[in-house]
């Protein structure tokens, strides 16, 4: 099936480092763009990011059961590798990796990475095997590539800061490159997960930025900081089906800003959900 792909496709580890090994062997700089697919304007930004500091670009598909948990979109996730493979071949991209999850987890996979740091909090509430999944998947992914530099969306922020804390942490000899989030005409955040949306869902979704953006103008112009957060949680409340979070942190650590104002770098981040999808979105304050 990879065959007939329009892209050079590998399912193996073995393969992989087969073609990245011949690359660095003339001379080539190597990037890595880590995907689940259902791929979209926002992943071919990655790609094109890559792009500017590297000769070959990698691009993975592999939707991780390690970071869905029971209950979530693990079976229904989208699977479109043929038109994907058509996009990331538009976009530049030299080489896709597809591999099984047999081939990421064999028989016997007894290992995990776990993290702490800017993993807690947020995303962990409601998700507190989120992490531990992504970040064992990142580190074997990186492993295998072993790219000069790896492109991660500012979409999903916390995840970028936590796999910068894991590169540092464990030497990874890569750079970890954060890209600017992608949007659609009225703001909303591109993600495959837009796809559930019905129409009258994606009209609402597309308030989320507009209630960030306002909380964002609202500490940028030094109002205290747990009144304009409350504010902005019941602005989402009166639009969304339920609230996850919607918290003002700091933009380098994701710790919680206890001073009445804020002062330093911070970021807006939130997740919130519109009938059966879970939308997250964030802002630089």
């Amino acid at each position: 099936m990879l065959e007939s792909l329009p892209i050079d496709a590998v399912d193996t580890v073995a393969a992989l480092r087969r073609q990245v090994q011949s690359w660095r062997k003339d001379g080539h700089r190597i990037g890595f763009v880590p995907t689940m697919g259902a791929l979209h304007e926002g992943h071919l930004s990655l790609v094109t990011r890559a792009l500017e500091d590297a000769d070959r670009v990698v691009a993975s598909i592999f939707v991780n059961p390690a970071q869905f948990a029971q209950g979530e979109d693990f079976d229904t996730y989208p699977r479109t590798l043929e038109s994907d493979a058509a996009k990331l071949a538009g976009a530049g991209c030299h080489l896709l990796f597809a591999p099984t999850v047999m081939e990421m987890y064999p028989n016997g996979f007894a290992s995990s990475v776990h993290v702490e740091g800017p993993a807690f909090g947020l995303e962990s509430q409601s998700r507190p095997h989120f992490f531990g999944g992504v970040a064992t998947v990142v580190t074997k992914l990186l492993n295998q590539v072993q790219p000069d530099l790896a492109v991660f969306g500012e979409k999903d922020y916390q995840q970028l800061l936590v796999i910068r804390r894991l590169a540092r942490d464990l030497d990874l000899p890569v750079d970890i490159v954060g890209a600017e989030t992608s949007r659609d005409r009225d703001g909303l955040a591109l993600s495959s997960r837009n796809a559930y949306l019905s129409p009258a869902e994606r009209e609402r979704a597309g308030r989320l930025n507009v209630i960030l953006a306002e909380l964002a103008r609202e500490i940028r112009s030094g109002q205290p900081l747990e009144p304009a957060q409350m504010a902005a949680r019941e602005r989402a409340e009166a639009v969304f089906d339920s609230v996850d979070y919607i918290e003002v942190r700091d933009a380098d650590t994701l710790e919680p800003i206890v001073a009445e104002r804020v002062s330093g770098p911070a970021r807006v981040l939130a997740a919130v959900r519109v009938g059966k999808t879970r939308l997250i979105d964030n802002m630089a304050v």
